[in-house]
């Protein structure tokens, strides 16, 4: 088994999905025009027959995945977050979501810490959009590690996926071997006091969040919830019923994500006080990744001020 945790979440997917292609020849890749940026040119130079450079046509490529699902492939279509929900988004809910054909997608340089490419290429919709889509499954793995665990999940599960991933190296979480498994959240710390629930580069700020506050004797629950749809309600319940206290935190719009998922399974189970750390209903301006996420407050210090918040609103 390769080692991935050198690598970023995108590269460690380019070099999975080439594993992937070596012990499944059903399995086949497209790509608009990006490879040398998704990391599908891996893949395109092992099994340049099974491998289609779709151009600058996003629209075209989800359809022919789709036609490509029907006759018994796994296609894996890849491009940057931002054209994977925004310019096929027709496509995608006409070809692959009401007919349920098994095409993943599979999207990187989500979000904001594509840094200076701006508000353009700054997805912050994108699990919003897939998530208003019956029959996709929506994952957002916390590391290159559980990025290998996931692709290999994806191929292996029928149906729709969509897959965020991110441009930047991530800090490691796991260690070489983990586990995924869709529709489960994954506990990475034990606490009775509150529970942080956070998703792809916010797992590792809430670990460090939770570190943190536990200096204080504040026990923080600490949650990765890669698989979004579906979400893992039975560890919501159980977190809202054993810390009565819950803070979510992802980089994507407050609105529809992580944190609106979690309102509502909370509002119709077991209500908790929530706070949610997101970016709020705005776009974000140009700048470093870094520089972007504190200046909206995806920080470990903005999950630790938002624990406390709940945590006087429980008592």
């Amino acid at each position: 088994m390769s080692d991935y945790s050198e690598l970023t979440t995108r590269e460690a997917f380019g070099k999975a999905l080439t594993e992937l292609g070596g012990q499944d020849t059903r399995i086949v890749v497209l790509d608009a025009d990006l490879s040398r940026s998704t990391m599908t040119k891996y893949f395109a130079q092992a099994f340049p027959d099974r491998f289609i450079q779709c151009g600058l046509a996003e629209q075209n490529m989800i359809s022919i995945a789709a036609g490509l699902a029907t006759c018994g492939r796994i296609p894996f279509a890849s491009t940057f977050a931002v054209f994977a929900s925004s310019r096929c988004f027709d496509q995608v809910r006409m070809c692959v979501a009401q007919p349920r054909t098994n095409v993943k997608i599979v999207s990187t340089h989500g979000g904001i810490t594509v840094g200076e490419d701006g508000s353009s290429h700054q997805a912050i919709e994108d699990i919003s959009l897939y998530c208003s889509l019956p029959n996709f499954n929506v994952v957002v793995p916390a590391d290159s590690i559980e990025t290998v665990e996931v692709i290999r999940a994806a191929a292996a599960i029928e149906g729709p996926f969509y897959v965020r991933l991110g441009r930047s190296k991530t800090p490691v979480v796991y260690p070489s071997g983990c586990s995924f498994s869709l529709g489960k959240a994954d506990v990475l710390r034990e606490g009775s006091d509150a529970a942080i629930m956070a998703t792809g580069i916010m797992v590792y700020r809430a670990v460090e969040a939770a570190d943190r506050l536990g200096k204080s004797g504040i026990r923080c629950r600490v949650l990765n919830m890669s698989s979004i749809k579906p979400v893992d309600r039975q560890a919501i319940d159980d977190a809202a019923a054993e810390t009565g206290a819950i803070v979510t935190a992802e980089e994507h719009l407050l609105h529809g994500g992580l944190g609106s998922i979690v309102a509502q399974v909370l509002a119709s189970g077991r209500p908790a006080p929530l706070a949610s750390i997101g970016i709020k209903d705005t776009y974000c301006r140009s700048g470093k990744p870094e520089e972007l996420l504190e200046a909206n407050g995806l920080t470990a210090d903005y999950i630790v001020d938002a624990v406390k918040s709940v945590l006087a609103r429980k008592r």
